[in-house]
């Protein structure tokens, strides 16, 4: 099927969305702007009426209220009032938190502070939790009541939450509010359909609002053994953009490379990863035609042309050697399902060149395979290539975070 381009900037490019919160809002602003979806929701939020716990620490807090509140989420923090609503509780903690000392980690927290009718004394410019233990530290916790509201459960992968019991160290009387948590989606399909297309490279781009979003994927693929290829995909062809630094940073402790826009904002993201992929895209010459290879599509001459998988699979690996030959065996190998007929691969490569509409663009060489056929600009005298399709970084590079306005 050939798709016209509409010069939407992500036209032909697939990207996954992990989000469980406003996950069709963040699809629609990258399918307006030309892109395929893949969704698969990582978490679920698990509701906060029925949560004892929480039920309990709220009870203890207004029968012994803390001389400092600190707000870390915008979403737990309404979480917590709404909660307290059912429970018969919420004037009793508005009237508690309204003689508090309230910090906000950033503005969705402080919105959430304010929509309380309440009011926040401080919050850092930076969002980071790191300013706000700063700010605590300098002015001296010594014997000071601290409830602290955090952001959920965590794992192995996700950054170990110190920022209570430095302030423990510091002398503080700390009471940790576990707002909320959350729990691997009930339907594990759609995250295992995004895993494979991570490892495969048929997706371009795969997208993270949240750490435990990370934290849940990685669980995911180390539970069904593809861990170490979801890594390598994502340290090479298939870049992981992030909201923020705080969701960022599970990867980065694993070495993976991340990208994400100035502001923590969805919108900021999906203008992000607009400018992002394109600016990635490697473009091939071959027979006077412009080639660039997505995970799901091929754009030739600006029009996106959609493949099968067994001639999309082919082109990935012409095009990672572009115009060197590529062995009929390893071609065959390349196929889905596999397979010891090389017939398979004639015939496969018989569509590709029927769906890229340009038969020529795929050379044969006799006895020996197959290969794009490089505008001679491209080959030096010998008739090598002289460019090929943007590496993967080495596994032991070192990886340096793009961020740009959002």
């Amino acid at each position: 099927m050939t798709v016209p381009d509409t010069s939407a900037s992500l036209a032909g490019f697939t990207v996954g969305i992990t989000a469980a919160r406003r996950a069709e809002e963040f699809a629609t602003l990258l399918t307006r702007r030309g892109a395929s979806i893949v969704s698969a929701p990582a978490i679920r939020i698990i509701p906060l009426a029925d949560d004892t716990e929480l039920e309990r620490v709220t009870s203890e807090l207004v029968a012994d209220p803390p001389q400092i509140t600190v707000a870390t989420t915008g979403i737990g923090f309404r979480g917590w009032m709404e909660a307290a609503e059912g429970w018969g509780l919420a004037e009793q903690l508005r009237v508690t938190l309204g003689g508090t000392r309230m910090l906000a980690r950033g503005p969705k927290a402080k919105g959430a502070i304010r929509a309380a009718e309440l009011r926040e004394e401080w919050s850092p410019v930076s969002e980071s939790s790191a300013e706000v233990l700063d700010h605590l530290l300098a002015e001296g916790v010594e014997g000071v009541r601290i409830a602290v509201q955090l952001h959920g459960a965590t794992t192995e992968w996700e950054p170990i939450p110190d920022f209570c019991e430095v302030l423990r160290c510091a002398g503080a009387d700390v009471v940790p509010v576990p707002v909320y948590r959350w729990e691997p989606p009930a339907d594990r399909g759609p995250m295992d359909q995004l895993i494979e297309a991570i490892v495969t490279s048929a997706i371009d781009c795969v997208t993270f609002t949240s750490a435990p979003a990370v934290a849940s994927m990685l669980m995911r693929a180390k539970e069904t053994g593809l861990l170490e290829g979801v890594l390598h995909a994502l340290r090479g062809r298939v870049p992981a953009a992030c909201v923020g630094p705080i969701t960022a940073a599970p990867l980065e402790e694993l070495g993976v490379p991340t990208t994400m826009p100035g502001r923590a904002r969805l919108g900021a993201l999906a203008r992000h990863v607009a400018e992002e992929l394109p600016r990635r895209a490697g473009r091939i010459n071959a027979a006077g035609h412009t080639i660039s290879v997505r995970g799901a599509c091929v754009v030739v001459d600006g029009t996106v042309k959609q493949l099968a998988p067994a001639p999309m699979a082919l082109m990935r690996s012409l095009a990672r050697q572009p115009g060197r030959v590529v062995s009929r065996e390893a071609l065959l190998a390349a196929l889905p399902g596999g397979g010891d007929d090389t017939h398979a691969v004639e015939t496969a490569i018989a569509r590709l060149r029927a769906g890229l509409g340009t038969p020529k663009a795929i050379q044969t060489v006799v006895k020996r395979g197959y290969r794009l056929a490089m505008d001679p600009a491209e080959c030096n005298d010998d008739g090598e290539p002289t460019a090929s399709l943007p590496a993967a970084p080495a596994h032991n590079a070192r990886y340096v975070r793009t961020v740009v306005p959002g």
